[in-house]
């Protein structure tokens, strides 16, 4: 599909076509500019009589913390900010390695 260019206010935006089985064209510009590829997922929503198109990743579950690693991450990352890091010399050292 083709997509088009209609003069509008602040200058041209870019048009798609709505094709046989709800397909919708987003034009290449607006792609590359998301980071939008082939296959990737999107959420449609319809907000005060328009349409909103949202890229959307995918996660699967068994990447997903826990809230017991969470919060053991969060607690980590809270050390590095006040600078309480080891290096991973002295955590061998600790552990006796």
């Amino acid at each position: 599909m083709l997509t088009h260019t209609i003069e509008k206010g602040l200058g041209a935006m870019p048009i798609g076509k709505l094709g046989q089985r709800r397909q919708v064209v987003i034009p290449k510009d607006i792609c590359d500019a998301l980071g939008l590829n082939v296959g990737d997922y999107i959420e449609g929503n319809r907000v005060k009589g328009t349409v909103v198109i949202k890229p959307k990743k995918l996660v699967d579950a068994d990447d997903v913390l826990t809230p017991e690693e969470e919060a053991t991450v969060m607690k980590g990352e809270a050390e590095l900010r006040q600078g309480k890091a080891k290096s991973w010399s002295q955590i061998k050292h600790e552990l006796g390695r």
